[in-house]
């Protein structure tokens, strides 16, 4: 009888030790179902912003170099100025202002109101010359323009590559409805990879 009673002890000890195992995979399983739902819904946002709040450009040619290369792709941001103005030194993306079904890409060099003259390639705002760490010795075209009053609601804009740049010194001042977006982000090639922001700080110093 004591065997047996010692038998059905252990017998009895089984399930009790046995017990956790479902739960532990229960709870696995819910962990995992977890991370699944946060991932997508992380991917989801992420969809969302890029839609609505970026878009994705393949720069065309080497006007803004060495800023931006030919076939680069970047990111640009389409709400930014509904919140604050078009700045000196943005880049910009707005549409041709000969030709609607193209975009062009230019930084911002006279805003609305002012005067913009260039001598020996040196640009002058309001008569006084602006600081462009931007524009390599290279590219920098030695030509004289101007002097032009920017209309209002309308901005100057001209490559970083001046001397192969068809800008507002060919097409005239863009006007501030044709820009739509703000170039923020470079993604290709990987080496450019970056806040674009940041590419021409370090490019400034």
């Amino acid at each position: 009888m004591q065997s047996t009673d010692q038998n059905q002890a252990l017998a009895s000890s089984v399930p009790e030790t046995s017990a956790p195992a479902p739960s532990t995979a229960h709870s696995l399983r819910n962990e995992i179902r977890v991370w699944t739902r946060d991932l997508l819904i992380a991917i989801g946002l992420a969809l969302v912003i890029i839609v609505f709040l970026y878009q994705p450009v393949k720069v065309e040619g080497t006007s803004m170099a060495p800023l931006l290369s030919d076939q680069e792709r970047i990111f640009i941001n389409k709400f930014v100025y509904r919140f604050e103005p078009i700045q000196r030194r943005d880049v910009v993306v707005f549409w041709y202002p000969l030709d609607h079904s193209k975009s062009f890409i230019k930084r911002v060099i006279g805003l609305p109101g002012e005067s913009v003259e260039i001598r020996q390639g040196i640009v002058y705002v309001n008569g006084r010359a602006i600081d462009e760490p931007y524009v390599p010795a290279q590219y920098e075209d030695m030509s004289d323009y101007g002097p032009v009053r920017v209309p209002r609601d309308s901005y100057f804009v001209m490559g970083d590559h001046r001397i192969s740049s068809n800008d507002s010194r060919v097409f005239g001042c863009v006007p501030s409805k044709f820009i739509y977006g703000r170039a923020v982000f470079a993604y290709w090639p990987v080496d450019h990879f970056g806040s674009l922001s940041t590419t021409e700080a370090s490019t400034n110093k």
